[in-house]
């Protein structure tokens, strides 16, 4: 039993990791390749209503949603489709990061006393009306998955205003990294929280 205790602390803590890093992600992009606000708002020519600024915000709302559903009193139900829109981290640097930073402290304060195992019932329109069981562990790794395919489309938009993102594994999903012996990288982005 206890090497399974330890085998989920390890998980947890590993998983904490990733989700923490690609968020420091998104703070590492405002600190150092975004220079005005104006650049969030930007809308793409090639991803049509898609600017920066609703990509950081709608990839930091998964995490908010489930931090949110994991503090509450059981039975835990999860939508990832109740989301705030047109907030002040969509046209605001600032405002972007210090979102950013209270979810990364948050995931810090709520992942390691949260049960790893804990149900929870997912409810999704895909577009049909979908219920689905999952746990806190799963939706945390989807969280951070989530915001990779949200980075990519980050790095495209920034691209198409001639902005190169400096973090080379901004947008990449760990697989991909590993794959490609490029996972000691994310190191250097954790350094940073």
């Amino acid at each position: 039993m206890t090497v399974q205790l330890d085998e989920n602390a390890t998980n947890v803590k590993d998983l904490l990791f990733v989700s923490q890093t690609v968020l420091q992600q998104a703070v590492d992009l405002l600190d150092n390749d975004l220079k005005e606000d104006e650049q969030l708002v930007v809308t793409s020519k090639f991803l049509p209503g898609s600017t920066i600024g609703k990509h950081l915000r709608h990839a930091r709302d998964h995490f908010e949603l489930l931090i949110n559903c994991i503090t509450s009193p059981p039975p835990y139900v999860l939508n990832y489709d109740v989301r705030s829109r047109n907030t002040p981290m969509e046209t605001s640097r600032g405002a972007a990061r210090s979102a950013l930073l209270e979810t990364i402290q948050c995931l810090q304060d709520v992942v390691p006393t949260s049960n790893w195992n804990a149900p929870i019932t997912l409810n999704a329109v895909t577009p049909f009306p979908q219920t689905f069981q999952t746990t806190f562990a799963r939706e945390l790794w989807f969280g951070a998955l989530h915001c990779v395919h949200h980075w990519s489309m980050v790095r495209v938009i920034a691209g198409e205003m001639n902005i190169k993102v400096g973090d080379d594994c901004f947008g990449f999903a760990p697989s991909t990294l590993v794959a490609s012996g490029r996972e000691h990288s994310l190191g250097k982005t954790m350094a940073k929280i």
